[in-house]
């Protein structure tokens, strides 16, 4: 039987208030020698490395950026209003649908904020593997839960239902998602202060 392959929804459309330092915290370099990755292309390269379809929900500052790593038809740019000059919703729970919507046809999805440049590879594909058994799964490392978190099809109305910052959690609660034990301590590392940084750059890491 053909795996499924359920669509990487990379989450990069936050606004990163709580980052206090110059430029927008995705693109912020991780450090090490010149030219190292910035948080937001070390999370597209480990998604786009497992060969899954992988797509961005972005804003305009960062659409530039995100398309010197991804291919233009996977980029999906939120913007704050619309033609009529109306605000746009925003919010976690409207990036999810953004990327859902534009992933229609995939077997399932799994979710993974742009500010979690440490997840591996091999971990995603862990959680992609978890959906060929239960409907909500997600990766969990020394018994603590991190991302990607995966949702099956059979899901696919309930994201797209989603609003505001309530993100997935209701869903992950409701159906009883399931761990997938992955040895990645990097699902529990995210960005979102100038001392999440400093920190960041200090940790040894994978290649």
């Amino acid at each position: 039987m053909t795996k499924r392959r359920p669509a990487v929804v990379v989450l990069a459309a936050g606004r990163g208030s709580r980052f206090r330092g110059p430029g927008h915290k995705l693109e912020q370099h991780l450090g090490g020698p010149a030219g190292a990755d910035t948080l937001l292309a070390s999370s597209l390269r480990h998604a786009l490395a497992t060969q899954l379809p992988v797509v961005v929900v972005t804003t305009p500052a960062l659409a530039a950026a995100a398309h010197r790593l991804i291919a233009a038809r996977d980029v999906v740019t939120l913007t704050d209003h619309d033609a009529q000059g109306r605000p746009q919703p925003i919010g976690m729970g409207h990036s999810i649908v953004a990327g859902v919507s534009a992933t229609g046809d995939a077997d399932g999805w799994l979710i993974l904020p742009a500010d979690m440049p440490l997840v591996q590879p091999a971990t995603i594909l862990a959680v992609a593997e978890g959906l060929e058994r239960f409907p909500v799964c997600y990766a969990q490392y020394r018994g603590m839960q991190g991302h990607p978190v995966g949702f099956g099809t059979e899901l696919y109305s309930e994201l797209m239902a989603l609003q505001g910052d309530e993100g997935a959690r209701r869903i992950v609660a409701r159906y009883a998602a399931q761990p997938i034990a992955v040895d990645d301590p990097g699902i529990h590392v995210d960005v979102d202060t100038v001392e999440d940084l400093a920190r960041l750059r200090e940790r040894p890491r994978a290649v």
